[in-house]
């Protein structure tokens, strides 16, 4: 499932093609995803200007002229890719149409952005601009990690006294915004703090949140995590896999320098932990 950091570099690369310019012309071929895609969605989007591309967690929000907003989650297979002339000398031809390509946006200045979903675990929905933070998918949803909201004051709080591993704690998304189990273990390794420790028994809570911000920001640098589907939209792979310090790397020896022990692997509710046993307490 793409984390924060492979939505957000997909928001980044849909920006050029589609923030400010009007969809031309909406193709929806099924009428389906994960669930019913909305009544009539390609007639309320063709002729619609986008007037902003933002992110909430791990969805992908397009405020349009109409005062709806189109909201986009990739699941585990969706990709939102982009083909045609957009900016300078960045261009991709357009393909011929695929198999799974379900919805097709032809956009102001020769673009085409297609939601490609193989498996049809994304979702698509139009929700009213001025309530879209009461959609259901959004109104339970903890504070961006990256805003000014997610602070040293407000994890140490939310963690007090919680009973819960460290681990699931920060996979929950209603005490923060879009963590996954990639980056929550990359963190929890540079933080020297064992995934399965009580939560409410951390140390320093609060150093948490600026190497949860450095990790997130160096994924997003190198265009995230490449791992089965995900793919920017470009089509390009993300790199942040190579810098991968404990994910994945089950047996292989620890990177801390001294370190004379190798990363294990433990499963914490059907999910895998990597760490180390000798640097992580």
């Amino acid at each position: 499932m793409p984390e924060l950091p492979e939505v957000e570099t997909v928001r980044r690369g849909l920006l050029p093609a589609m923030e400010g310019r009007a969809i031309e012309l909406a193709e929806v071929n099924r009428p389906d995803l994960r669930w019913p895609l909305p009544e009539a969605m390609a007639d309320r989007l063709t002729g619609k200007r986008v007037l902003a591309l933002r992110r909430r967690s791990k969805y992908i929000l397009a405020d349009l002229s109409s005062g709806e907003t189109l909201l986009i989650h990739l699941g585990m297979s969706g990709r939102m890719l982009i083909s045609g002339q957009v900016i300078g000398d960045f261009h991709h031809d357009h393909p011929a149409p695929q198999k799974h390509d379900h919805v097709v946006l032809h956009m102001e200045g020769g673009a085409r952005v297609t939601f490609n979903d193989a498996r049809r675990f994304g979702a698509m929905d139009l929700l009213p601009t001025a309530t879209a933070e009461q959609h259901p998918l959004l109104a339970e949803i903890g504070p961006e990690p990256l805003g000014n909201a997610f602070n040293e004051s407000y994890l140490a709080a939310r963690l007090k006294d919680r009973n819960t591993p460290i681990k699931s704690a920060l996979l929950d998304q209603h005490l923060v915004a879009g963590l996954g189990n990639i980056y929550v273990c990359e963190v929890l390794y540079r933080a020297r703090i064992a995934p399965d420790r009580k939560a409410g028994a951390v140390r320093d809570p609060a150093a948490l949140v600026p190497i949860i911000r450095q990790v997130l920001a160096e994924a997003i640098e190198a265009g995230g995590s490449s791992l089965r589907d995900y793919r920017q939209a470009d089509g390009e792979l993300g790199y942040f896999q190579h810098a991968f310090q404990v994910y994945g790397r089950e047996g292989e020896p620890c990177l801390t320098p001294g370190c004379q022990s190798h990363i294990a692997r433990i499963v914490q509710s059907g999910r895998s932990s990597f760490y180390c046993p000798a640097c992580q307490t």
